[in-house]
């Protein structure tokens, strides 16, 4: 339990919703035979990506002031979860998938200190998301043996994910590691929960093997749906991992869903303005399927920064009644105030009374101190590369904020010193924008670099940066490849990038950003005609307009450069041999032009990829 002036931890949460399933409250409810309907308590987290430790020094409004918390830890959800269970009835603990790959933590140990952190809670069920096929099936199946070493036993789920027996995920036989569903029993009754992978991200976005077959996402929940109704299961769980859109738009194609608990679009849902963080949708969004009946959707945002708890009611037949809950901003209990010189100072321990107070009537952030088993757990990792990512390769001038389509919902920065509003502002991301800048300058003969915005996990505060930022920043292990293009496939590259998401409906990483190469972006016109005034920057440092017909070299990462993430213009160009390997290892790149650098600000305005950008609604966004 934890030692906190504060009421019951989960208290002001449960406040909207607690549910007792053996309540003598309901008994007006039951259906003729005398039965009650199921209520269940869901607890979830999403897009863990390895990172384990908490963001310290981050922003957020308390009481009308910029206050700086710790947030996230994975030590500290494993404090809630354990919470949830000594507290809450029927509570299914959910995993959403995407947890490897983003920092030192996979770099270095290849899932397992993911996998040792996530028994230290013990999920109910996991799927799987795109980024555990990064490392393709192979590297995937050493993440899932080290899941697997615990008692927990947690089972994976991909209902339309089906590797080739005889592969690394299929020794034996095709669910040797990957299960379509679990049937849990929940107060006497049964709980089907139903894993969903993204196909289209996954096959063009990451490196499963081509012999592992990913299916329709609707086609295979519905059968996987229809099979636990032929078994008598009426209370049916959907464990996604392909976007909070594409959950709303699954649920109201299906027959017979109840709940869908997502991830993917790294979203966080609910109402956080009075801290000063946008959110996409409400905690839970509701909307109705096939049938008619309500669905309940949940996320909780990403990297261990959330902890999401919904409560759900079904009647006696199966059929959700209602919904609630918060996804909750967890924090630590230190908190630093600006002292008016730049600079920002711990609270005296009356101004802490003073915000655990106030925390205390606010759902949206919750207060939780680290597990003493987790944190044991993560030191025996944590110690071992401590040294390595402390040292200093650089620093920012100023913040460089994380976005992926200039104008999208989440502030990806949130919590940023200075990003406050970066997701709406026409330039994009000045993250990515580093990147390119590094990509050109590791090419020796590059006229321009790009990159895609997935590629580029995290925002860099102001301040000192490490190896650890960069491999935060850049946590995937691709090289540097030289393409020899023309302008007229420039242009079309840039358009199958966002023609990938705004057509296609995949992953919105593929939203392109460039160093030396700069455009105009109407994402309200068709594909082929969203982009204009590309212009190049000569060797004396003019923009130029692009020449269709004149040959380029473009540098880039391996994975866009293979076609992959919707960029089949670039996949065409390297399978006509127009393609070199540097073999640069991208984040080294980075690495060098820091330490070549060393102090780095954001460019000027008129060096941005992004210059006048409106929006699909016809918005045109501020600079």
């Amino acid at each position: 339990m934890l030692d906190l002036p504060r009421k019951s931890l989960l208290g002001a949460m449960l406040s909207l919703a607690l549910v007792g399933c053996n309540s003598d409250s309901d008994d007006d409810n039951d259906d003729a035979a005398g039965e009650a309907g199921l209520e269940i308590n869901i607890a979830h987290i999403n897009d863990q990506h390895s990172q384990l430790e908490a963001f310290s020094g981050t922003s957020m409004q308390l009481g009308g002031e910029a206050v700086r918390v710790d947030l996230g830890g994975f030590s500290r959800l494993t404090t809630l979860f354990a919470e949830a269970e000594a507290q809450l009835p029927n509570l299914i603990k959910l995993h959403a998938g995407d947890a490897i790959t983003g920092t030192l933590y996979y770099t270095f140990y290849q899932g397992e200190a993911d996998a040792q952190m996530m028994n230290t809670v013990c999920f109910d069920a996991f799927a799987l998301g795109n980024h555990e096929f990064d490392d393709s099936d192979a590297g995937l199946k050493v993440f899932l043996d080290a899941l697997a070493t615990d008692d927990c036993a947690t089972p994976v789920l991909a209902a339309n994910v089906k590797p080739a027996v005889g592969t690394p995920l299929a020794p034996v036989a095709q669910d040797d590691y990957i299960k379509p569903y679990i049937i849990k029993e929940v107060d006497g009754r049964q709980v089907g929960i139903v894993g969903i992978d993204i196909k289209g991200k996954t096959e063009n976005s990451s490196r499963p093997l081509e012999t592992t077959l990913f299916l329709d996402e609707k086609q295979a929940a519905q059968e996987a749906i229809d099979n636990l109704k032929e078994q008598g299961v009426e209370h049916i769980i959907l464990l996604t991992h392909q976007g909070y859109e594409n959950d709303k738009a699954l649920a109201a194609d299906l027959s017979g869903v109840d709940v869908i608990i997502g991830g993917d679009s790294h979203s966080l849902l609910g109402d956080f303005e009075s801290v000063g963080y946008a959110s996409s949708g409400p905690y839970p969004t509701e909307v109705t399927n096939l049938d008619g009946n309500k669905v309940c959707i949940g996320q909780a945002w990403e990297y261990s920064k959330v902890f999401g708890l919904m409560q759900v009611k079904f009647d006696a037949a199966g059929v959700v009644e209602s919904c609630a809950g918060q996804a909750s901003l967890v924090i630590g209990d230190s908190f630093e105030k600006s002292d008016g010189a730049d600079a920002f100072v711990p609270v005296s321990e009356d101004e802490k009374a003073d915000l655990l107070a106030l925390l205390d009537d606010l759902p949206q952030v919750v207060v939780a101190t680290p597990d003493a088993n987790a944190e044991a757990v993560l030191n025996t990792f944590k110690s071992q590369i401590d040294e390595k990512k402390a040292e200093v390769i650089g620093f920012a001038n100023e913040a460089f904020c994380l976005v992926r389509v200039p104008g999208e919902t989440t502030n990806r920065s949130a919590g940023v010193a200075g990003c406050e509003n970066a997701n709406l502002l026409a330039k994009g991301s000045d993250a990515a924008q580093l990147v390119a800048e590094a990509f050109l300058d590791a090419s020796l003969r590059a006229d321009f670099s790009l990159q895609n915005a997935g590629g580029v996990r995290v925002p860099v505060a102001a301040g000192d940066i490490s190896y650890n930022t960069a491999f935060t920043l850049l946590p995937f292990t691709n090289v540097l490849v030289e393409l020899d293009i023309t302008g007229e496939e420039v242009v079309n590259a840039l358009e199958d990038a966002v023609s990938n998401h705004l057509d296609a409906a995949e992953s919105t990483g593929s939203q392109p950003y460039a160093a030396g190469l700069r455009w105009d972006l109407d994402m309200s016109q068709p594909k082929g005609t969203r982009f204009s005034n590309v212009q190049v920057r000569d060797g004396a440092g003019n923009w130029v307009a692009i020449e269709p017909a004149r040959n380029y070299v473009m540098v880039t990462n391996d994975f866009i450069a293979e076609g992959r993430d919707g960029y089949s213009t670039l996949g065409e160009v390297s399978a006509d041999g127009r393609s070199t390997n540097t073999f640069l290892l991208y984040t080294q790149s980075l690495v060098d032009y820091l330490l070549k650098i060393n102090t780095v600000s954001p460019p000027l305005r008129a060096d941005y990829s992004h210059q006048q950008v409106i929006e699909a609604n016809g918005n045109t966004l501020a600079d």
